[in-house]
């Protein structure tokens, strides 16, 4: 019987875009089709598993690092917690503010999980939900240490998360070169702007990819993030549960796996003005105060 392979999956895309929900609904529905899953936590905030363990902010490696003193004393069963549908999570953590890179933890995390047999044969899947758009230092590790193979990109129509999918896109390109890293896809996660599953589309065939799948906004997102729950735990039955699930099983079967083609800043700005996100610059009102 073949070995089954462990696909290792980093999640990307600009701060504030949803990034960790969308992670944790979508990983929701990865163990409600039976997979396992390990989701790692890669932003010094520590939010990228408060949905799966119903908690505010789990220990992450670094605050036991510092209590310790040294991540020679730290056990497994410290930081890797379960919770929802036998996911199990880890939570990297950061410096204390203004000390030291934020990264750091990232690789301090990931190098102790793998010592200590974090990965499990049974993992179906690996998570790495990482810091918003930073595609550099630790934050690049799921990536630059050939980690991560997969990653998904989550974006909306609007102009900087578009800008932040295009630059993640460059730091794939950079590190496909010398590994097997590929984006599989962009996540539009809906802000409700104008035409944005058809200017997502296209923006995933610049960047000869594909858009997985658009998820609509609806507020049964936020009501279940109020009792620190994943919208497939706290209401099965509702089509927002659905929308997640059917995204599990388009990553669950996804074979589409690209070096990305990252637009230059001119193309990115005519799509944009394309599809009317932006209008055409006229240089007789630059810096022009409005009249009173």
């Amino acid at each position: 019987m073949a070995e089954k392979k462990l696909r290792q999956i980093a999640i990307y895309g600009k701060g504030g875009i949803g990034k960790s929900t969308t992670t944790q609904n979508t990983v929701a529905g990865l163990a409600s089709l039976g997979k396992k899953v390990l989701i790692i936590g890669c932003d010094p905030k520590a939010d990228s598993t408060r949905l799966i363990l119903h908690a505010k902010a789990q220990e992450t490696v670094m605050d036991k690092v510092r209590e310790l003193g040294t991540v020679e004393d730290l056990e497994l069963e410290d930081v890797l917690k379960k919770g929802y549908g036998d996911v199990m999570c880890v939570e990297s953590g950061g410096p204390e503010p203004g000390v030291g890179c934020a990264g750091r933890g990232v690789i301090t995390a990931i190098n102790f999980l793998e010592e200590e047999g974090a990965y499990t044969p049974d993992l179906d899947f690996v998570f790495y939900d990482v810091l918003g758009d930073v595609v550099c230092g630790g934050f690049a590790m799921p990536i630059r240490e050939n980690k991560a193979q997969e990653i998904y990109i989550v974006v909306s129509g609007e102009m900087m998360a578009m800008y932040a999918a295009n630059n993640i896109s460059k730091g794939i390109v950079k590190y496909a070169s010398s590994g097997s890293v590929r984006l599989a896809g962009l996540i539009c996660n809906s802000r409700n702007t104008d035409r944005e599953a058809d200017l997502i589309e296209a923006l995933a065939a610049r960047l000869g990819t594909q858009m997985i799948h658009f998820v609509p906004r609806d507020n049964q997102v936020q009501r279940a993030e109020l009792r620190r729950m994943t919208v497939i735990e706290y209401s099965p039955e509702h089509k927002q549960a659905e929308e997640y699930r059917e995204l599990a099983r388009k990553i669950s079967e996804n074979e589409m796996f690209v070096v990305p083609t990252p637009l230059e800043m001119e193309d990115l700005e005519d799509l944009l003005m394309e599809f009317g996100i932006m209008e055409a610059e006229d240089e007789t009102i630059v810096g022009v105060a409005e009249s009173a």
